[in-house]
């Protein structure tokens, strides 16, 4: 089902312009974007030189939030390229004054173009969308060829980790590390939580249901 556009969008992200870059994709060919350098000055926006996480897909915001909330000493910017979805994450985190979320409305095919390299050290991908159909596998996010862009953006020994209900989603994306040279450091096949760790509302849902959620923690 189609999502209505939100009132005043537009106007609402630009009452958030001080904690949100939109990505100017003038041009169309996502892998000439990447290429045209416009990285994020991490140090004028957060004040600090503080680890920079990031979140990749972030929806309504729930998951950065709250997890930035108990990393103070931690920075994160999480990227949503629905807009319309990420006005709610936007206007979550100014309601909450949080001084360490930032956000970027950009696809993640062209995270190069805003971040240097070595500049993340940890990669979350909570609940991506699995795309189950075989002509849109190159669209999911681990694919091999997101998996090398994430290669490029994250520090020697930076982890990735995700978190999935779906388990062929699961299965296809440890192939994909493997073939991306990425270690895989553990696998949980029926996670339940653990100290530290922040529930999404996708996660919150799908246990609600009986539904297992699996958990990959890699390490580039």
């Amino acid at each position: 089902m189609r999502m209505h556009k939100k009132s005043r969008l537009e106007e609402r992200i630009a009452e958030c312009g001080d904690i949100v870059t939109v990505a100017d994709l003038s041009d169309k060919n996502m892998k000439n974007a990447a290429e045209i350098a416009d990285y994020l000055p991490l140090g004028e926006i957060f004040g600090n030189d503080n680890p920079v996480h990031l979140e990749i897909g972030c929806g309504k915001g729930k998951f950065v939030c709250e997890i930035a909330k108990l990393n103070p000493d931690v920075n994160f910017v999480a990227v949503e390229k629905i807009s319309n979805v990420l006005i709610e994450a936007l206007e979550r985190a100014k309601s909450e004054n949080l001084k360490n979320v930032y956000f970027l409305n950009c696809a993640a095919e062209v995270l190069p173009k805003y971040f240097k390299a070595g500049a993340i050290s940890r990669i979350y991908l909570n609940f991506s969308n699995p795309l189950p159909k075989e002509g849109y596998k190159k669209q999911r996010l681990t694919h091999p060829r997101f998996l090398e862009i994430y290669k490029r953006i994250i520090k020697k020994g930076g982890r990735i980790i995700q978190k999935t209900d779906d388990g062929d989603f699961y299965k296809f994306s440890l192939e994909s590390y493997a073939i991306a040279d990425i270690k895989v450091i553990t696998t949980c096949e029926n996670y339940t939580g653990e100290y530290g760790d922040v529930e999404t509302e996708h996660e919150r849902k799908f246990k609600a249901a009986g539904k297992s959620i699996y958990r990959i923690i890699a390490e580039v």
